[in-house]
């Protein structure tokens, strides 16, 4: 597989003494995405080839049932340390029994998603640019997922009518609002579908004038990167301009295979964003997310949101305090490269609300500023005047 410059088997933490392709997997299979998809851990037996599993995992697999989907691709369960439970890319696929506990505040959809749902899968909260849930599946059902309700709850969903219904009527909806110029498909995850059938919805969009931005949002670079074929690239590059965004969470989940994915992404033009979840004994501390955001870096990711997780239920046992959060940001501002440092965010239903500590206060004397060494400084109101003077 080619590798992007720079990044080695050396450079990139994985799990250790673990080969990422089992002996008995022909090197064919192992680059085939289908045959990840098709060998998806969906039980205890399947998980136990791949890992000692706890009693308390056992648990959480036995009594979600008929409640939660889960399954695991092949190639993202070969990152997992297969001892560790607190493993970071194995809490973020095994089932725990934080899963079942009833938080104070939960909610299936706390950022609004079906209140602003026009049709069967247009959700359309900010004025110029809509989301389209185009499927409800995954190649792995991540334990934190904030539309955990839609794509992982047995009994949930936001479609109003099935995933299989005409996409007629939401390419209608975007035509007849010209103010929409931007458009991200998720789900789920689109890259699920084969390439033909998500060509169909990206031409469709493509043939909407007023229509500027097409944007994909998909964990497949993270979770199965053999998904990211030439073919596909060839196929997205023919919708220019088109943009992806995917969720690396920890530094293990960055490897040649995901780096070689976001080469053949950037190859073909498509520009690759970086949206991560603040996760509690996953991701939860300074130097991780430095190594997250760096390595990010070097393989041309750029860091775009830090997201504080929603209190969903079924994923409030991942979350910390905001303080912990602003702990974090102090932690990265300064430290490293400023285009390296995402927006921390809070989703709500009145959308996406920037809440890391601002580095300034306002003084009678000007603008109070602070660095990331804690050092201050009064920049005069005389020099930047902090009200628009009078014009009179």
């Amino acid at each position: 597989m080619p590798r992007t410059p720079g990044v080695t088997d050396a450079a990139v933490p994985c799990a250790p003494d673990r080969p990422s392709r089992p002996p008995e997997v022909l090197e064919s299979e192992w680059n085939d995405w289908r045959w990840h998809m098709r060998k998806r851990i969906t039980s205890v037996k399947k998980a136990q080839r791949w890992l000692r599993l706890t009693a308390d995992e056992e648990k959480a697999i036995e009594k979600s049932a008929g409640k939660y989907r889960w399954s695991v691709t092949p190639y993202y369960a070969s990152l997992m340390d297969p001892d560790d439970p607190t493993c970071p890319v194995r809490q973020q696929a095994i089932p725990a029994l934080g899963e079942l506990v009833e938080f104070p505040g939960a909610e299936v959809d706390p950022v609004g998603d079906m209140f602003y749902r026009k049709t069967n899968r247009v959700v359309h909260k900010y004025p110029d640019r809509v989301i389209m849930l185009i499927t409800e599946a995954c190649p792995v059902y991540c334990r934190h997922c904030t539309r955990k309700f839609h794509t992982t709850d047995v009994g949930g969903s936001y479609f109003r009518d099935s995933e299989g219904e005409s996409f007629t009527e939401d390419l209608r909806y975007i035509a007849e609002h010209p103010e929409i110029r931007d458009v991200l498909l998720t789900g789920g995850d689109p890259l699920s579908y084969r390439d033909g059938k998500l060509e169909e919805i990206v031409s469709g969009l493509r043939g909407i004038p007023t229509v500027e931005i097409i944007r994909i949002g998909s964990r497949f670079p993270v979770l199965l990167p053999q998904r990211i074929t030439e073919d596909l690239c060839e196929m997205l590059a023919r919708y220019h301009p088109v943009w992806l965004n995917t969720h690396f969470n920890h530094p293990k989940e960055i490897t040649p295979e995901s780096a070689g994915a976001v080469d053949r992404l950037l190859r073909h033009g498509i520009p690759v964003g970086n949206q991560t979840v603040l996760l509690r004994g996953v991701n939860d501390d300074v130097a991780t997310m430095r190594t997250l955001m760096t390595e990010l870096l070097r393989i041309r990711v750029r860091p775009y949101y830090l997201y504080h997780c929603d209190n969903v239920t079924g994923v409030s046992h991942f979350m910390t305090s905001i303080e912990k959060g602003w702990e974090i940001m102090e932690g990265l501002q300064g430290h490293i490269t400023g285009f390296g440092v995402p927006q921390y965010v809070l989703t709500t239903r009145i959308g996406k609300i920037p809440i890391a500590q601002p580095c300034f206060t306002r003084t009678p004397d000007g603008l109070l500023l602070r660095n990331y060494r804690g050092e201050e400084m009064v920049v005069d109101d005389a020099v930047h005047p902090i009200t628009e003077p009078d014009a009179r």
